[in-house]
């Protein structure tokens, strides 16, 4: 199996666009959006024929309101799921909601028409688009028959072709007997996991036992590697919060050795999460190799709880909930109106971030202040269960509800937060891109006089003119998208740098590379921060797709920060790679959380689907009332984190079943579903 590849540029991509090549390439990593809105990779279409589909395109733009790009590669590569690629085109492209893109991968016989599930034309139609449509016309080999089909079906679709979709009105909708079902099942496979890997420590007789059968369908490993994933990341973001919790209450010294224990187990898990990643980005693996790197995942997840729950009765005396719960009870009262106080002041920060930005640049914020205000709810809810039992006298009963309380307000929090932290980024994009566009300029005030006997740097100048025109645009009124703008402004200066490189000594040269460093920095900074937050904050629904995305831009944003200085070059390639992996990983956790609401409509209490989204409802479920269960705990059983069973478990909508596929700018958009195929 060849090693997971770091260097995937948008830099590059940028520049086999503008610049072409002699021949088309092997394999072909997410292009960039020109003025055209065909782009032909492998010259399978005519002149004519493109000129002919170009010109269809842009009249779908005015007869329905909807624009489509369509790109033809040989194969594709970085990442080479055609969805996840296709997916990864919009994002560069910083497309919105009634934008889409068809990729087409014509030695590999692939294609994804990818689209947000939010714009004009759903899911459903997607699909029905893409298998009575497009498909057939690709495998009669009709190239641009397949646009003309697809350009064809979306005018219909938006004029009252397709029906958007009704949750609830067939039978494919979720009980909250179901939804407790599904809970209850992905705790099943957690029990399994964490049996299996104790046997291996205590048995030891099998060279090779452990976590997955040799006969066992791949496909069912995979399931169950995805859940274990969901599972040991629930465990571990749960004990990060009360490793939190504990050190405000006791301080660094005190919390010191349970920190080097969640340090070993977050090594554990990150290395599970890069495996997962190799699966993802590989072509190509042999089925002992997929079995191999599920098992490994398998006993990493173990691993890691099994770390954890080493040190539960431990933890549990540190923090004493049971004991203390009526200071406890005060203290976290305390903190929640601290929280609500925070509340108006998001929602008064959001209102004015919506009336001037796109909807895309605030898509993991949107309803935060909604989010905020349900996660309050479920506290006060906690709170007051907590207030019955310390009047019953019941402390493990008081210690669970306030765990659950504690646990919602310091998420409100964090959701109040990022609204703050959104609208900083945004302000800071726009400066860099204003700052870009001088530059830019600059550049090419510089090309004139520059020799260019081939006419390279000619059609380099007339392509940034283009991109400095498009983004001047993106940046003004007031639905501007200063991190779209920012993404097609850093392509353009790579581009134009390289052009003119050779008329520029090397202190020149050595000057704007640190330039364009710093600023990709800032947008994967940026980018990254916003998945770890939306995920972090609505973690109950989002499954393995998502998270090994955003695990994996964390470890190359990482990586960046610690090669900047002393390889900018290998910096720029990793800090370009956390960006986009960041990017995929909002639009994998926003197409979970957006079907996770869906299947549990108006479920419960006006806390509880926030609690659920949140990651928090297995309190109740597993952790409360049960006489003789431990209420916390360093471990616990099943993957709890610190918190015991408490939180360790709903895991990610179901095991983390959803591919996620991903695109859409800026923070995001919806463009997870399943679709497309081979042909």
């Amino acid at each position: 199996m060849r090693a997971l590849r770091a260097l995937t540029l948008s830099i590059v991509a940028s520049l086999a666009l503008i610049l072409g090549g002699s021949a088309a390439a092997v394999a072909t990593e997410p292009v960039d959006l020109g003025a055209s809105r065909v782009v032909d990779g492998v010259d399978v279409l005519s002149a004519g024929e493109e000129r002919a589909l170009d010109e269809r395109l842009t009249a779908l733009s005015g007869e329905a309101g909807v624009d489509l790009w369509v790109v033809y590669v040989d194969t594709f590569t970085n990442p080479s799921d055609a969805a996840d690629w296709a997916n990864a085109v919009a994002a560069r492209g910083g497309l919105g909601v009634n934008q889409y893109v068809l990729a087409i991968a014509t030695e590999q016989r692939n294609f994804y028409l990818s689209g947000d599930t939010a714009g004009p034309i759903d899911a459903d139609a997607l699909g029905r688009i893409e298998t009575q449509n497009i498909l057939p016309e690709l495998q009669a080999g009709d190239w641009s028959g397949a646009a003309f089909a697809a350009a064809g079906a979306m005018a219909d679709a938006v004029g009252g072709g397709g029906s958007p979709s009704q949750p609830g009105a067939t039978g494919g909708g979720f009980s909250g007997l179901t939804i407790i079902l599904g809970l209850l099942a992905v705790g099943a496979v957690i029990a399994v996991i964490v049996v299996v890997m104790r046997r291996r420590r205590s048995g030891g007789a099998r060279a090779h036992g452990g976590a997955a059968p040799a006969a066992e369908p791949i496909e069912q490993l995979a399931r169950r590697s995805a859940a274990a994933l969901v599972a040991a990341d629930d465990a571990i973001r749960t004990s990060e919060q009360e490793l939190g919790f504990a050190t405000a209450q006791f301080g660094d010294a005190a919390a010191s050795g349970f920190a080097d224990t969640l340090a070993q187990a977050r090594r554990d898990l990150d290395e599970a999460f890069a495996l997962q990643q190799r699966l993802d980005d590989d072509e190509a693996d042999t089925e002992e190799d997929v079995r191999a790197i599920h098992t490994r995942i398998l006993e990493l997840c173990a691993h890691a709880d099994a770390e954890l729950d080493a040190r539960t009765e431990e933890f549990d005396g540190l923090r004493a909930l049971e004991q203390n719960a009526p200071e406890a009870l005060v203290r976290i009262q305390q903190e929640r109106a601290a929280a609500a106080s925070g509340l108006d002041a998001a929602s008064t920060s959001l209102e004015r971030l919506t009336a001037a930005y796109a909807p895309e640049e605030l898509a993991t914020v949107d309803d935060n202040p909604d989010q905020a205000r349900s996660r309050l709810a479920y506290a006060d809810e906690q709170l007051a269960a907590a207030q019955r039992a310390i009047a019953a006298g019941d402390g493990p009963e008081a210690a669970v509800a306030l765990r659950a309380a504690e646990s919602a307000i310091a998420q409100a929090a964090q959701l109040e937060a990022s609204v703050d932290k959104v609208a900083e980024t945004l302000a800071a994009a726009e400066r860099d891109a204003a700052a870009l566009l001088a530059d830019l300029e600059g550049d090419l005030a510089s090309a004139i006089g520059v020799p260019d006997a081939d006419g390279t740097l000619a059609g380099v100048v007339t392509a940034t003119r283009q991109q400095i025109d498009a983004a001047r645009t993106q940046l003004s009124g007031t639905q501007r998208r200063p991190q779209a703008a920012l993404s097609v402004l850093l392509g353009a200066n790579a581009a134009i740098d390289a052009a003119l490189s050779g008329a520029r000594d090397a202190a020149q040269r050595a000057e704007r590379a640190r330039q364009t460093l710093a600023q990709q920095l800032q947008q994967a900074r940026a980018q990254v921060s916003a998945a770890e937050d939306y995920i972090a904050t609505r973690r109950g629904a989002v499954g393995a797709t998502a998270r090994t995305r955003v695990a994996e831009a964390r470890a190359s944003l990482d990586r960046a920060e610690a090669t900047a200085q002393i390889d900018p070059e290998r910096a720029l390639a990793d800090a370009t790679r956390a960006a986009q992996l960041g990017a995929l990983a909002v639009e994998a956790a926003r197409g979970d959380v957006g079907g996770f609401a869906q299947a549990a409509p108006g479920s419960g209490s006006s806390g509880m689907m926030g609690a659920m989204i949140g990651g928090m409802v297995l309190n109740s479920l597993l952790g409360g009332g049960s006489s003789g269960r431990r209420s916390s705990g360093f471990g616990g059983s099943g993957f709890g984190g610190f918190a015991g069973p408490s939180r360790g478990g709903f895991g990610g909508g179901f095991g983390g079943g959803s591919r996620g596929r991903s695109g859409g700018g800026g923070f995001g958009g919806g463009r997870s579903r399943r679709g497309g195929g081979r042909f």
